[in-house]
């Protein structure tokens, strides 16, 4: 059944001006993240539909000529990005006109409600005032209310939080994990809802870099602290990163509801790197543009695949050179360390991962490895949906 999101505009979309009247375009301001999130709600099978009370529309204290060059801004640029609305409901009324269409009375929204084929409890009403939630309770589905994350108001972050998740902003999809060995200290976090802002600092230079490259690369942040034996080499704490890390990336993604679970392929200068979604009688490809197509299960043994991603829940991974390292080390990071780090990645995850790598300059086989392993959780991690992407109904 179709779900539908029906949003107000001044103070959810755009910034509500003093005069509560967006009717310049030097007043068009849009709230922190909105595209961004509108985008993920639409993936996930929801359809927008804008509901706005606009006082005095078309009347000399708000004519046409000064609303419409504003809003058409709004809507252009929405647009621009991808974001469509189904309609565009506006009541132009004042209180004081007792109309039938002003929010929270339901006129603007009455062929919505007699129509029986959408999904009230999987639909919600998003805006900023007590009006939008009255509505909401008057159309009997779910209000949420924007705002700065205080006073029971949701940022547009919350929002997507709430609708995908099944939880509230309080509980988004971040997890902290502390591992202390006789070999290493680790204190590492990520949070798969944000992305732009990590800190890395293992002690060693270049694993810190591949690391930061499965966090740009799988649109996540990464925070880790790692206090290692370095002076005996390197291993303890690329092997013990690896477990906080899969630990930490299992923690976070919960019962895994709505992840996309699989990858696609992007490649590295000479190095191939492509990664294929496999199950029990064919694999699955995603090419450059996400399209995915079916190909036989043999092609499996093809030299050029070099990473195969799926979040199942049953850990295991293969690690197979094409061709040896051309290098045993790089500024302090054991290449041989590459398959171990993945292995103990894989099995904290819960991951079933499969890699292989071609020849070509040691830098680039290794960041091909970590680039596409990155590249390969960015939309296995990413909300898709609420089902669970499993027919057996665990993960």
């Amino acid at each position: 059944m179709k779900k539908y999101l029906f949003i107000d505009r001044d103070g959810t979309l755009v910034y509500e001006p003093e005069d509560y009247q967006v009717d310049a375009l030097d007043k068009v301001k849009f709230l922190p993240h909105v595209i961004p999130a509108l985008l993920r709600l639409q993936e996930a099978g929801y359809s927008l539909v804008m509901v706005s009370n606009q006082d005095g529309l078309g009347t000399e204290s708000f004519p046409l000529e000064t609303f419409t060059p504003a809003h058409e801004l709004i809507l252009n640029t929405l647009e621009s990005q991808g974001i469509d609305f189904e309609q565009v409901l506006i009541c132009p009324h004042k209180p004081e006109d007792h109309c039938e269409c002003r929010k929270p009375k339901l006129g603007l929204v009455q062929a919505y409600l007699n129509d029986p084929s959408w999904e009230r409890s999987s639909s919600y009403f998003i805006g900023d005032r007590a009006t939008d939630l009255a509505m909401a309770q008057a159309m009997g589905i779910t209000g949420l209310k924007v705002g700065d994350g205080s006073n029971q108001s949701l940022t547009w972050d919350g929002i997507v939080a709430t609708i995908l998740q099944g939880h509230n902003a309080s509980a988004p999809r971040v997890a902290h994990v502390v591992r202390n060995t006789r070999e290493t200290k680790i204190d590492l976090t990520v949070d798969l809802d944000h992305s732009g802002e990590s800190h890395i600092d293992t002690g060693i230079g270049f694993f810190d870099h591949m690391l930061d490259q499965i966090a740009t690369h799988g649109n996540f942040n990464l925070t880790v602290k790692v206090d290692g034996d370095l002076k005996v080499d390197g291993h303890h704490t690329i092997e013990d990163t690896g477990i906080a890390l899969g630990t930490a990336l299992k923690q976070a993604l919960g019962d895994k509801r709505g992840i996309g679970r699989f990858g696609f392929v992007v490649p590295m200068d000479e190095v191939m790197a492509q990664v294929f979604a496999v199950s029990a009688d064919h694999l699955v490809t995603i090419n450059e543009q996400a399209q995915v197509a079916a190909a036989p299960a043999t092609e499996s043994e093809d030299h050029n695949i070099t990473v195969a991603l799926d979040i199942s829940g049953r850990p295991h991974c293969e690690f197979e050179l094409n061709a040896e390292f051309t290098r045993e080390d790089i500024n302090g990071f054991e290449t041989q360390m590459v398959s171990h780090f993945f292995e103990s990645l894989a099995v904290a995850m819960g991951l079933t991962l499969h890699m292989k790598v071609t020849s070509g300059n040691a830098h680039h086989q290794v960041e091909a490895l970590f680039k596409a392993f990155g590249r390969a959780l960015r939309p296995a991690l990413k909300v898709v949906g609420t089902e669970l992407p499993s027919s057996k109904g665990t993960l």
